[in-house]
């Protein structure tokens, strides 16, 4: 699109959707901005719906919503709140709370909820831009403490595996996901998703990074060191999130989500501007989710 969103303020924000007729203008050009395709026959010929932004088409008849097979199907209230929440989620440097965006907007808390839990979808990782240089990987366990029990074995606890990509002195992007094992299957599988198979990749030396030698022919497994001193900077991406997980969500129930929720933002931490518009672009990518779906 022409008009991108650089540095949006609020004030911004409110210049550009005034009303809902604004929102569901932008919407519809995200999505048929590059021509109307009718999601049952395939045809690409439509006249105007009964609604102003609906689109019927010529061959099949089906009515089709600028919302429709989108992460805002059957939204339940204002799409101009439903906007004022993906604004205040994707541009808060640490995120904002379900009660925080009720008092902000006069929705229900568990509404708000709810809602934000589909925008956390749309910051899931496409898969399409995978670490191509130094990496580093390493699991760890996520969540709170229980009496008398250790580590793994933490029934209260996720094991978790990130992976960052190393730039000069920093990390430039991270990712994560929950798993159930720290073998080679599920480590494999994560690390296939997020790394070039030429990448240089350094890991400890848990033996469930051994058979991915194979596969992954730049990996290197070298001593974790005393406090992990040998992987700094992916401790110290670690212990991030999990400082901000403690401060804004206090809980380990929908782990993805919020990993995927600091992972998006951490990984656009150098280049903000548009995340508001990449976000939405995103949402309408991606398709609906129910409430079942989200508390599976």
């Amino acid at each position: 699109m022409e008009n991108k969103f650089k540095s949006l303020t609020i004030f911004e924000f409110q210049e550009r959707f005034p009303d809902e007729s604004a929102c569901y203008e932008y919407l519809t050009e995200l999505k048929w901005g590059n021509g109307f395709v009718c999601p049952s026959c395939g045809h690409d010929r439509y006249c105007r719906g009964k609604r102003e932004y609906d689109r019927e088409c010529t061959s099949c008849h089906r009515i089709v919503s600028p919302t429709s097979g989108t992460l805002f199907h059957h939204l339940k209230f204002s799409i101009l709140k439903a906007f004022y929440i993906v604004y205040y989620v994707s541009t808060n440097k640490k995120g904002i709370s379900s009660t925080e965006l009720s008092r902000k907007l006069g929705l229900g808390q568990k509404t708000c909820w709810r809602f934000k839990q589909k925008v956390m979808k749309g910051m899931k990782s496409s898969g399409r831009h995978k670490i191509r240089d130094k990496a580093e990987v390493d699991e760890t366990v996520v969540g709170g403490q229980e009496e008398g029990v250790k580590g793994r074995k933490n029934g209260r606890k996720k094991l978790v595996v990130f992976a960052i990509e190393k730039q000069g002195k920093g990390v430039s992007r991270m990712y994560g996901k929950v798993i159930q094992h720290s073998s080679s299957k599920e480590l494999g599988a994560f690390m296939e998703s997020v790394l070039e198979k030429s990448a240089r990749i350094k890991t400890d030396k848990w033996r469930g990074y051994q058979p991915l030698t194979k596969d992954f022919l730049n990996l290197k497994q070298v001593d974790s060191g005393k406090k992990g001193r040998n992987f700094p900077e992916l401790h110290r991406a670690i212990m991030g999130f999990k400082g901000w997980l403690r401060g804004m969500h206090h809980q380990v129930e929908y782990l993805q989500a919020y990993i995927d929720e600091y992972c998006y933002r951490f990984n656009r931490s150098f280049m903000k501007e548009g995340i508001f518009d990449n976000l939405l672009q995103k949402m309408v990518e991606t398709p609906p989710v129910t409430y079942k779906q989200i508390i599976a």
